[in-house]
């Protein structure tokens, strides 16, 4: 469903008090962005019970009911869980992994807000959600008749939303303070084969079992536990993270001049995360043209500099992966890499001749 525009937490929750009301609404997201908790909050915002309904796990009789006899005509009786006599919230998740017999099952529920003789209470809102296709989840094509029921929108992830729900949520601070320093990290892409992946309910999940191990918390369970819910290459560096913690290295402390790269052979995976920190704080904040450069800006891309020189001599690999651009083509402005080469021509030489050799 690329057709259908995407937004962000907020936006979709604004989406759904407008459109919700008046036409059923399906959103499409990844596995674990959060579908599913932002219906249930747009439902508690209206002051509507939210009832829930998987897909993946309905037969037809599950809607229409099964036939009763009374008074020698058949009737069918519709489940409990929907013939209410108050309005609610229909939260219709995985719809598209369904079959083609309960999704016909849906059409008239979507489109005439009734099964059989069971008309859905005046105030109803049906929502649907889905994974996508690309996402290796449980997806079947959705028939014509049913998209052509609903308003589609799709959801993507936004991590200053994501922080500032997490901070009214009682997330661990570990993982706060980390994606609010990677904010990168909070969604990644399923992968191809089986293995976790991050997304803001893995986040979520790492944030219960932190909190679980409370203060016997060590760096073989953080290492346990993240390899259990994030993608490797994110895992490894929340542990990094960790033992950073542990071993109160800091990179402000490191850009205020307080401190420097740790040099040791047993430290190398918390340089690594200081250097990608570092970077995704220079993509962050530095303008993509030196003229709109600010004061604060200046001095970040001064001091960088030099720390980008330093880092080289400990390890010129982690300083190339601090200017190399990412497999999603995102990279440092090309005025930042102009005066880097001044000082570190070797570094930027290495740069180019790889990214010639990617081609």
């Amino acid at each position: 469903m690329d057709a259908a525009k995407s937004l962000i937490p907020s936006e979709l929750i604004d989406f759904l008090l407008n459109v919700a009301p008046i036409r059923p609404v399906f959103i499409w997201g990844p596995p674990g962005i959060g579908k599913s908790s932002l219906v249930e909050a747009f439902a508690d915002s209206v002051g509507l019970p939210c009832v829930s309904l998987l897909g993946s796990q309905l037969a037809p009789e599950d809607l229409i009911g099964v036939p009763q006899i009374i008074d020698g005509k058949s009737r069918f009786c519709p489940p409990t869980l929907i013939a209410r006599d108050e309005p609610f919230c229909l939260f219709l998740d995985e719809l598209n992994a369904c079959s083609q017999e309960v999704q016909k099952a849906f059409y008239s529920l979507i489109h005439d807000r009734r099964i059989g003789e069971y008309h859905l209470p005046e105030g109803t809102v049906v929502i649907g959600a889905g994974n996508r296709t690309e996402d290796a989840a449980i997806v079947k094509p959705m028939s014509s008749a049913l998209i052509n029921r609903l308003v589609h929108v799709q959801l993507r992830s936004h991590a200053s939303n994501w922080l500032d729900w997490a901070g009214n949520a009682g997330i661990h601070g570990l993982v706060y303070d980390y994606i609010g320093l990677r904010s990168d990290q909070l969604w990644s892409k399923p992968p191809k084969h089986e293995e976790p992946f991050s997304t803001p309910r893995s986040w979520h999940m790492l944030s219960d079992a932190l909190q679980a191990y409370g203060e016997n918390l060590t760096e073989k369970s953080v290492e346990m536990l993240s390899a259990g819910l994030l993608t490797p290459a994110h895992a490894k560096q929340f542990t990094a993270f960790f033992r950073q913690r542990q071993r109160a290295f800091d990179l402000s402390a490191i850009l205020k001049g307080d401190a420097q790269w740790p040099d040791k052979p047993e430290e190398r995976d918390i340089l690594y995360f200081l250097s990608q920190s570092l970077r995704a704080r220079l993509i962050k904040e530095l303008p993509p043209e030196e003229k709109q450069l600010g004061r604060e800006a200046k001095e970040l891309s001064l001091r960088a500099k030099d720390l980008v020189v330093q880092l080289s001599r400990i390890s010129m690999e982690m300083a190339q992966l601090v200017v190399a651009e990412d497999e999603n083509g995102t990279a440092l402005p090309d005025w930042f890499m102009l005066q880097l080469v001044r000082d570190l021509p070797r570094l930027v030489a290495k740069r180019e001749g790889s990214a010639r050799g990617q081609k």
